[in-house]
C-alpha cells in the first residue's frame, strides 16, 4: 500500500497562484499524477509525471500548471498559476504502475484523500 498525503490547497483570487504537494515514499518508483474533481463533475486528469521523467498535461492547464518531482523531499508538486474559477475542485494525488500515455484514472492504483482548491 502506498500512502499519499496532499497539502497546499486553499482559497485564492482569480489570477493567483498555489502550489500543491503530495508526500509519498519512493515517488520515483511510480508514475504519479494530479487529478481534480469539481462538484457534480467526473474526476479529470490534470498532469502526470512518469517514471522516465516525461510529463503530460491536460489541455486546460498547459502553460499554467507545472508538475515536478522533488526526490530529496519525496514529494510530487503541482505549481498552479493564472488560476481561474473553473480550476476550483478537490485535487487528488495518484500513483500507479501503468502508462497509457494519457491521463486515465485506470492507470493509477493509489490515491490521496484530496485537497480543496477554491478560486474566486
Amino acid at each position: 500500500h502506498v500512502q499519499l498525503v496532499e497539502s497546499g490547497g486553499g482559497s485564492v483570487q482569480a489570477g493567483g497562484s498555489l502550489t500543491l504537494s503530495c508526500e509519498a515514499a519512493f515517488p520515483s518508483a511510480y508514475h504519479m499524477a494530479w487529478f481534480r474533481q469539481a462538484p457534480g463533475k467526473e474526476r479529470e486528469g490534470v498532469a502526470r509525471f512518469n517514471v522516465d521523467g516525461t510529463r503530460t498535461y491536460a489541455d486546460s492547464v498547459k502553460g499554467r500548471f507545472t508538475i515536478s518531482l522533488d526526490n530529496a523531499k519525496n514529494t510530487l508538486n503541482l505549481q498552479m498559476t493564472s488560476l481561474a474559477p473553473e480550476d476550483t475542485a478537490v485535487y487528488y494525488c495518484a500513483a500507479g504502475f501503468q502508462n497509457s500515455g494519457d491521463l486515465r484514472t485506470a492507470d493509477f492504483r493509489y490515491w490521496g484523500q484530496g485537497t480543496q482548491v477554491t478560486v474566486s
